[in-house]
C-alpha cells in the first residue's frame, strides 16, 4: 500500500488529522464543528481523527486534558503538551513508529488512548487474540461487564457492520490489533519500555448511529491503550498505568498499513 504518512495538528490539541497509505485515508473526520476554538475546561468537541486521550478517556475531563491544549513542536518530529499534573512528549518517526514519554510525579496514575476513529466500510472486521479477556460497555455511558473476545456477553464485536442504532465500547486485553477492510489492512502494536510493567489493551468504539442522543452519527474506533478502563475514576488495581520512581513512562505505538495480526 506504500509508505504510511501521519499528519498532526499541534496547535489544536495534537490531534492526528491524517493517517494515509497507498492513496487511502484511514481516519474519519468531522468538519465544521468548532474544534479550533476550544480551550481547557470546554466540553469535548468530536472532530474525528486520532485524539491523544490522557489521563482518562471517559470521565472528567471528558477525553482527557491534552485535546483542548495547544502543543509545541520541539523539532525532529517531536511535539509536546504540558498539563497541570503531567507532560506528554510524542515523536513521530519512520515506519509508522510513534514514541511517547509521559513525565509526572512518581505514583501518578493515568489512562492513555490513541483514540483513532477510522473511516471504515460496513464490511470491516477487527482481529484480536481469540479468547482475550474483554470488558464490554453495552451502552455509550454505562457500566461494563466481563467476557471473552469476540463475543463478550453474546455481543459480536469483531464486525463493524451497517448502522443499526447501537453504540457499544470494549477494552480487550491485547497489545496488537489488525483491521481488515476489503483488500486493505491496518495494524496497531503497542509496547512499553523500562523496568516498570504497565497494563496495555486495545479499546473499541462501535458507534453505528447510536450516539449521541441528539444528532447521532457513525464513528468506529480502534484504540491502543495504556490501562484497562475508559474512566480513570473506575480503575482498580492494575487497571491504570502508574509513573515509577524515575518519573517517566515510555512507550511506542507502531502503525502499519499491512497485516500484522495477533
Amino acid at each position: 500500500m506504500g509508505a504510511l504518512q501521519i499528519v498532526t495538528d499541534p496547535a489544536h490539541g495534537g490531534r492526528w488529522t491524517s493517517l494515509s497509505a497507498g492513496g487511502r485515508e484511514w481516519l474519519w473526520r468531522r468538519d465544521g464543528v468548532g474544534r479550533e476554538r476550544v480551550s481547557p475546561g470546554d466540553a469535548f468537541v468530536d472532530a474525528g481523527g486520532l485524539e491523544e486521550c490522557v489521563p482518562t478517556v471517559r470521565g472528567t475531563p471528558d477525553h482527557g486534558e491534552a485535546w483542548s491544549r495547544a502543543w509545541t513542536s520541539d523539532g525532529a518530529g517531536t511535539e509536546s503538551v504540558r498539563c497541570e499534573r503531567f507532560s506528554l512528549h510524542r515523536t513521530v518517526g519512520e515506519g509508522g513508529r510513534v514514541d511517547y514519554v509521559l513525565s509526572a510525579d512518581p505514583g501518578f496514575r493515568f489512562v492513555w488512548a490513541a483514540h483513532a476513529l477510522l473511516d471504515l466500510s460496513s464490511r470491516a472486521v477487527v482481529q484480536l487474540p481469540e479468547g482475550a479477556d474483554t470488558r464490554l460497555y453495552p451502552t455509550a455511558n454505562g457500566p461494563w461487564m466481563r467476557g471473552s473476545w469476540p463475543t463478550p456477553a453474546g455481543t459480536r464485536l469483531d464486525r463493524f457492520g451497517p448502522d443499526d442504532g447501537t453504540a457499544v465500547g470494549a477494552v480487550v486485553d491485547a497489545a496488537r490489533a489488525c483491521v481488515h477492510d476489503d483488500e486493505d489492512c491496518l495494524s496497531f502494536a503497542l509496547e512499553v519500555f523500562g523496568g516498570a510493567a504497565q497494563p496495555v489493551s486495545i479499546a473499541l468504539w462501535r458507534n453505528l448511529g447510536g450516539f449521541p442522543d441528539t444528532g447521532p452519527y457513525r464513528s468506529t474506533g480502534v484504540e491502543p491503550m495504556l490501562g484497562r478502563v475508559f474512566d480513570l475514576a473506575e480503575a482498580g488495581p492494575g487497571d491504570a498505568a502508574e509513573v515509577p520512581a524515575s518519573g517517566e513512562v515510555r512507550w511506542r505505538l507502531t502503525v502499519t498499513a499491512a497485516c500484522n495480526c495477533p
